[in-house]
């Protein structure tokens, strides 16, 4: 990676304290090294400055006025005072009209409890207030089925604009009119149409924006804080669970600048209220009228064992969900060993590439590293519904100019300017041969980039396009000793550590999905072992015995013989591997329910119960094992470098084109599609953003 040249430092004084800062900053942000709080309302670290609240007003000496500190940059041998009484005066008097037409909800308000405006009041608000005008009123606006507005509460602060032009990339909300009767509205009729939305009511800092589905459901000081990992993608944001009594009541960001930021996606923060909806809480099995019967851990587990122990091992296959953590997928990939089942794939979508190389299905460039990059080429992807967080951060470079974007794949508005390179994989010979011009961008690029979709590792020609792109990679100059530009976006949490574990078919004459799916429905397929996969077609299973391992009834559990319930992503500790190739954790939030047990403990007994040892006595153990077999899988918090190999295959390119690898971005998996705040955004946004070939 490119290094960043070191930044000149200057020294100031700054309550008369002598202090030296790097140059270009702002008094606010050199006031906030120092650990010397200034108040502010429409200052946000990640959003451009606007100066517009005057709450963060500082004395300078030599200056005939109070100057904004968010908005003044550091000089040398200025000096500031940030906490004299004229500077206090001065707060209180911006503190007293802001409160002039702000309504007493602090009672019945989401915000409070984590509100700036309440927060400051404390330390500059008045005990009375010398208005006597009426305070003024202003319609809220409907922005959505996740957004609750009370726009009476806006200060103005316009942070909420900011969010939509800056970060998500959909300029939706605008200031109208001017001075008292300024109002925040949309620009347009109907609801916001970003998969980024939600962040609104984490950077709003009054309570005008609030989330619409929590709305007075819980309290901020009733709420217990877990820190965890999201996985409704394959990005690992960092996210906290805040839960009471145990039920999740909310998903908000963590920071974590290499991932996610400070941001989250709609899909992330609003499904959870899927998490206690529909749950599997008991074993069942199906008796000879076509029906589901509950039955007791011990009767499901000695069904599922003498079943099990009548099978030839060549006649069983298992297949693993987009969910699943990694210590399940190891214990499950144990057991298969010991029972010599050699089918199994982690890729519900079929996808059979290359997994050789690690650097052949993981982001070689990290998530972070698209802010160096000055050409991208998105090959079969539309990181706008696979990834948001990543698209958002390619048109936070795109912002800053000089960056370049190619597509090959289905026509789609990521929110900045793509070039249109082609529809079908063919073009990427082309690439190779260097006969498309923006072959040539990349190659006169400093960090060129390509990020290739698992949408088009899916297809039947995936493993030539996989072969194609390295080549690609390999001849515009993609792959370098201080740069790999050659990244594939997966699209689920379990995936990266899935190939990483070995969850793939074992053996000469071993099967993968597709080969599978059609084994089952020619009957050469006698058990189909389903752990926590639900993203395939279950009409393709014919006449072959289903036993499903999950959290929530949906397809897999609707389809399957026998029902085996386990914890859901907040009520288990886990490790996942991100797109990145970077390991971490996810801790348990809640407990699962009553009649739920750990994956690795089903497994455990299902082992028994079919004559097969296992030493496995607690999770500890499995993740022991699991780290000695896969050492990488214990360095928490990083992305293991990957040495540049041969991978890929020859093969013929299909002249069909690329599809959406996302048929509805509000409905990827049992806990979105369980969701009711989901269910009203597939209904009221996804047919506004449904690009072509998208679900209906």
């Amino acid at each position: 990676m490119s290094d960043v040249p070191s930044k000149a430092m200057i020294k100031l004084t700054i309550n008369d304290r002598d202090v030296e800062v790097e140059e270009g900053i702002t008094v606010l942000q050199a006031c906030e090294k120092l650990g010397i709080e200034i108040p502010r309302f429409c200052y946000h670290d990640r959003l451009s400055i606007a100066g517009s609240c005057r709450m963060c007003l500082v004395q300078v000496e030599k200056m005939p006025r109070l100057m904004p500190s968010c908005a003044l940059p550091c000089t040398a041998g200025m000096n500031v005072q940030t906490d004299n009484d004229v500077v206090k005066r001065a707060r209180q008097s911006v503190m007293e009209m802001l409160l002039v037409n702000h309504p007493l909800d602090c009672p019945v308000c989401d915000q409070g409890g984590e509100c700036d405006l309440q927060d400051e009041a404390f330390a500059y608000g008045a005990d009375r207030c010398r208005s006597k005008e009426p305070r003024r009123q202003v319609r809220d606006k409907d922005l959505g089925p996740l957004i609750k507005t009370v726009m009476t509460r806006c200060i103005h602060c316009t942070r909420c604009i900011r969010f939509m032009d800056e970060i998500a990339g959909s300029p939706e909300l605008g200031a109208f009119a001017c001075g008292e009767k300024t109002e925040i509205a949309p620009l347009h009729e109907g609801p916001l149409l970003s998969e980024l939305s939600g962040n609104l009511v984490d950077v709003c800092p009054v309570g005008a924006l609030t989330s619409k589905p929590y709305a007075f459901k819980a309290r901020p000081w009733e709420l217990e804080h877990t820190d965890s990992i999201d996985v409704m993608d394959a990005v690992g944001s960092n996210i906290r669970i805040d839960s009471r009594g145990g039920q999740v009541m909310r998903i908000v960001p963590r920071e974590n600048k290499a991932i996610n930021d400070v941001w989250i996606h709609d899909k992330t923060r609003f499904s959870c209220d899927g998490l206690a909806l529909q749950r599997l809480d008991m074993p069942y099995i199906r008796h000879e009228d076509g029906r589901l019967y509950p039955a007791s851990w011990p009767e499901a587990l000695d069904f599922v064992g003498n079943y099990v122990s009548d099978i030839a091992p060549e006649r069983m296959a298992v297949l693993a969900g987009d969910m699943v953590d990694c210590e399940s997928l190891f214990a499950m990939k144990s057991l298969l060993d010991k029972m010599d089942v050699p089918h199994r794939d982690c890729r519900q979508d079929g996808a059979n590439y290359d997994v050789r190389c690690r650097a052949g299905y993981v982001m070689n460039s990290l998530i972070a590293g698209i802010d160096q990059a000055d050409a991208i080429l998105l090959v079969g992807t539309n990181p706008r519904h696979e990834a948001p967080l990543i698209n958002a951060r390619i048109y936070k470079r795109w912002r800053q100019g000089g960056l370049a974007v190619g597509m090959i794949g289905a026509p789609a508005d990521l929110g900045y300017p793509c070039t249109q390179v082609g529809h079908s994989p063919v073009v990427l010979r082309d690439f190779v041969e260097g006969k498309v011009p923006f072959a040539k961008t990349l190659k006169r690029a400093k960090n060129p980039m390509l990020i290739l979709g698992a949408g088009a590792l899916a297809r039947m020609d995936g493993a030539a396009i996989h072969g194609m792109a390295r080549e690609i990679a390999e001849a515009c100059g993609l792959i370098r000793e201080d740069w790999n530009g050659f990244n594939v976006l997966q699209l689920a949490a379990a995936r990266t550590g899935a190939l990483d574990v070995g969850f793939l078919p074992h053996g000469t004459h071993s099967m993968a999905t597709r080969s599978i799916l059609a084994a089952a429905m020619g009957n050469r397929l006698d058990l189909l072992y389903l752990m926590g996969a639900d993203e395939i077609d279950m009409k393709r299973l014919g006449k072959t015995f289903v036993i499903y391992q999950g959290h929530h009834g949906d397809r897999g559990a609707e389809r399957a013989d026998v029902v085996l319930p386990t914890p859901a992503y907040t009520e288990k500790n886990g490790t996942y591997v991100n797109t990145e190739g970077r390991v971490q954790r996810a801790a348990q939030a809640v407990p699962p329910p009553f009649g739920a047990r750990e994956d690795w403990s089903v497994l455990t007994d299902v082992a028994q119960a079919a004559g097969y040892g296992v030493s496995f006595k607690s999770f500890d153990d499995v993740r022991r094992a699991m780290i000695a077999a896969v050492p990488h899988l214990g360095q928490v918090g990083e992305a293991p470098m990957n040495a540049w190999k041969m991978f890929g295959s020859d093969g013929t390119l299909s002249l069909n084109p690329f599809t959406p690898a996302v048929p509805n971005y509000y409905m990827t998996d049992p806990i979105s599609r369980c969701s009711p705040t989901m269910a009203a955004c597939a209904q009221e946004i996804w047919p506004l953003i449904r690009p072509e070939g998208g679900e209906a």
